[in-house]
């Protein structure tokens, strides 16, 4: 980068680590790429994903120009017009729409394809702008709504240990996460405490590349989390080893939760879990002995019926042991909760109560109360839960849809009207990572090419198109972040946007290390609260019913070469990532004649996808996998498995049930 200007920004996707990043210039051009070797959490590595970022950015199929259908919906064939054009044809129909119908008529349907507090989903970008439209609300519930739920009716957040303090933990719960391939920045830290003598454990129903660097993988069936959460205390309380004074001191609900472990004795666990006794005991003994001991859950886990009991129960686990005294000791889920920045989206401009809809139910919920659909940051044909449903409520003719993209993605393809969005190197942006605790700034580099606009630009211009008069819908994006740093919250002292815009990062005014919940929780009592008796353990949405045509449980993990649907189409990401492949463990493949290679077809009612079987003893009998993310349209058969995950919620926080399904196999 010799000789470049060093422009300091971050990451906007969907991903923990959140990394602080340098952009090299020159002569106005985006050069170099590199992670900022100066943030203590990001040291210099991005991803091999991100690695491709300015690649990305100058891609043959960007979508530089706003574009009108001109062909049917779905057809993906559009004209080039000007942006008063585009703007004038949506202040047209969107006002027409309000009069007749009223706002709620008209989803807001923003995505995770950028999680900036400007431009992206944090912030709810655009959300003013709809307020005073009096549009829907949208319930962004894809990621992790079931487990934010569950930690929060247990610690009263969802929030808990600094991931960077799995450095000083002795024993190591991976637990439903793939670190090395989704939030790899972490493992520099697990390392850290295997050198001074930690354990390291992956519980997933896959093999999984973080699975095979660990020292021991329990293979469990997918949605028995909570039962083996019980299980080993169970182990727990059998070794008296609980931590009765910080029980006494700072939970409720202690004798009823007791019960409920002693009623899941290790037998009966491994029954529920697919997991060996001998190894649920065994694991059990260790974390009865072992302080400090580390938990690390994500998102996965609780993609399932009782994802957000699941998450609820096993964070039940550090109050029991008294892990939340010790620095190292705890669980870490996501730590957006202790981000305190100011989200005004102003409310009090709303002319009354409107309906929300669930980002997950846009198969169900696009009916005919919806007369626009305005997509940004998201490609739910590639991403969201039966992905037939929402082709065919795309392609009514009375819905107006504008997708604000990148590339002609198989949403945008069902466009009214495309308007091409700026990427992260040609905007300013405010970001705050889920897994870590810096406040991190992307400065513009570079000027977007073409006619693209920011999404905070695209809706300036289009409150002007509309004659909206609210002074609140014109902010500038620096007068946007210093509202959102004006909170006051005793974290962020010190941080102002100046600071931020020089050093690039600035971590959050906490401790180091970090103990939150060593002298309490952010309940109404003070307390953790424990799941009540009955409800600690709720079993997978589905199970196989006598006569049923679908005998594999299939869970749908995130790719090595891409990120939920961002760079699907990158076709250097695309070579290495392959043709599809389902994991299928061999007496699976047996008993239904497959061999390894062959080209098969992966079904239920809900549709299907195409993939290639891979034999393997990274699933168990009955589990089978295949990774998101492929673009549809780009994937052989034109499905991804999203065809087949039917659309249903998790018992807590209208979570997705992604690894609730039910499949069969049969040659294609």
């Amino acid at each position: 980068m010799s000789g470049a200007l060093r422009v300091l920004g971050a990451c906007p996707l969907d991903c923990p680590d959140t990394c602080s990043w340098v952009v090299g210039v020159e002569n106005g051009q985006a050069v170099s790429l590199r992670g900022n070797p100066d943030q203590p959490y990001t040291r210099g590595a991005l991803c091999v994903k991100v690695n491709r970022y300015l690649e990305h950015t100058r891609a043959a199929d960007r979508i530089l120009h706003p574009l009108r259908r001109v062909g049917p919906k779905g057809s993906g064939r559009f004209e080039r017009i000007t942006w008063d054009e585009a703007l004038d044809e949506i202040a047209v129909r969107l006002r027409a729409i309000v009069d007749e119908h009223g706002g709620e008529a008209i989803w807001p349907y923003v995505g995770t394809g950028t999680l900036g507090y400007l431009q992206g989903c944090e912030g709810v970008a655009g959300r003013r702008f709809w307020n005073v439209l009096g549009a829907g609300k949208h319930w962004l519930n894809i990621c992790s709504g079931a487990g934010n739920s569950g930690l929060r009716r247990t610690n009263g957040t969802a929030a808990g240990m600094d991931p960077e303090d799995f450095a000083l933990s002795k024993l190591i719960l991976l637990w439903g996460t793939n670190t090395l391939t989704s939030g790899h920045h972490l493992w520099k830290f697990i390392q850290e405490a295997r050198a001074n003598g930690a354990h390291v454990v992956a519980i997933d129903p896959i093999r999984t590349r973080t699975a095979d660097q660990a020292d021991e993988w329990l293979a469990i069936r997918p949605g028995t989390d909570a039962a083996l959460a019980l299980g080993l205390l169970n182990v727990v309380l059998a070794e008296n080893a609980q931590d009765e004074e910080y029980l006494a001191a700072h939970t409720e609900g202690w004798a009823g939760f007791r019960e409920e472990i002693l009623s899941h004795p290790v037998g009966r666990v491994a029954e529920i879990t697919g997991i060996p006794a001998e190894a649920v005991h065994r694991l059990g003994m260790r974390l009865a002995h072992t302080r400090p001991a580390g938990l690390r859950a994500t998102h996965g886990l609780q993609r399932h019926a009782g994802g957000g009991t699941a998450l609820r129960t096993i964070s039940a686990i550090p109050a029991v042991t008294g892990d939340w005294r010790h620095p190292g000791g705890g669980m870490a889920f996501s730590t957006s909760d202790h981000v305190h920045l100011d989200i005004d989206t102003r409310e009090d401009l709303l002319p009354g109560p409107v309906r929300t809809r669930v980002m997950t139910k846009l198969a169900s919920q696009l009916d005919e109360s919806v007369k626009c659909l305005f997509v940004y940051a998201a490609n739910p044909v590639g991403s969201s839960p039966d992905s037939n449903a929402i082709r065919r409520g795309l392609m009514r003719d009375d819905l107006f849809t504008v997708v604000m993209e990148h590339f002609p993605t198989d949403t945008a393809d069902y466009a009214d009207i495309v308007l091409p969005a700026t990427m992260q190197t040609e905007h300013h942006d405010l970001h705050a990572g889920y897994g870590h605790l810096y406040l991190m700034w992307n400065e513009q580099a570079v000027q977007p090419p073409g006619e693209c606009l920011s999404t905070t630009e695209t809706f300036r211009r289009l409150a002007a198109h509309m004659g909206l008069t609210e002074p609140s819908l014109y902010d500038s994006d620096l007068e946007l972040a210093e509202q959102l740093l004006s909170s006051g919250h005793p974290s962020l002292e010190g941080v102002t946007l100046d600071r931020l815009r020089k050093e690039g990062w600035v971590r959050m005014n906490y401790p180091k290390p970090f103990t939150p919940f060593a002298d309490g929780f952010p309940t109404r009592s003070g307390r953790l609260r424990f799941p009540p008796k009955g409800q600690a353990y709720v079993p997978p949405h589905t199970a196989v019913a006598d006569g049923s045509p679908y005998r594999l449980r299939l869970v749908t993990p995130a790719a090595h070469t891409f990120l939920n649907t961002t760079f699907g189409n990158n076709p250097e990401l695309r070579r290495r990532a392959k043709d599809p492949v389902v994991l299928v463990n061999r007496a699976d493949a047996e008993a239904r004649g497959l061999t390894d290679g062959q080209r098969v077809r992966v079904h239920n009612d809900g549709g299907a996808f195409v993939a290639d079987v891979e034999v393997s003893d990274r699933v168990s009998p009955g589990v089978v996998a295949s990774t998101k993310g492929r673009w549809p349209k780009l994937s052989p058969g034109g499905a991804n498995p999203n065809a087949v995950v039917a659309e249903r919620d998790a018992d807590m926080g209208r979570g997705a049930g992604f690894h609730d399904n039910w499949v069969e196999i049969s040659p294609a």
